[in-house]
């Protein structure tokens, strides 16, 4: 039987959206304020679902405990309170989109978490704008 447990997290982070190739009138026409060459910030929620089967032994799909700490340490840690495009080494390359954040965020668990586990993760930027990503 295969069923999905879901831990929430939090976190703050400024970015802007923007290509360094592009003038900033075509950043603005594309992006507008999320543009602003002073950054804006988002108070982004996120879900990450672990699918997989239950162990007969423990009862558990994962110790929830466990995914916890995956989260606190490889996301939490990782992007609060930072500017995206300044302190974290993938938005200097990517613009930090929401979904290339979500995609960021799946990497950094995917590398840790056990295969036997299918992930999902759902991030939302606003209350009414969210991604998921399942690494496909």
């Amino acid at each position: 039987m295969r069923i999905t447990a879901n831990r929430k997290a939090h976190f703050n982070a400024a970015h802007r959206l923007y290509r360094k190739d592009w003038t900033d009138q075509k950043n603005t026409e594309i992006f507008g304020k999320c543009s602003n060459p002073h950054f804006h910030g988002h108070n982004y929620d996120l879900i990450v679902g672990v699918t997989g089967e239950i162990d007969e032994e423990t009862g558990y799909l994962i110790d929830l405990k466990i995914l916890k700490d995956i989260i606190k340490i490889e996301v939490e840690d990782y992007l609060d309170h930072k500017n995206l495009n300044l302190e974290v080494e993938e938005f200097k390359a990517i613009n930090p989109t929401v979904e290339n954040i979500a995609v960021v965020i799946y990497d950094r668990i995917r590398r840790v978490l056990n295969t036997r586990f299918d992930l999902t993760i759902t991030l939302y930027e606003t209350p009414r704008n969210y991604v998921i990503y399942k690494g496909e």
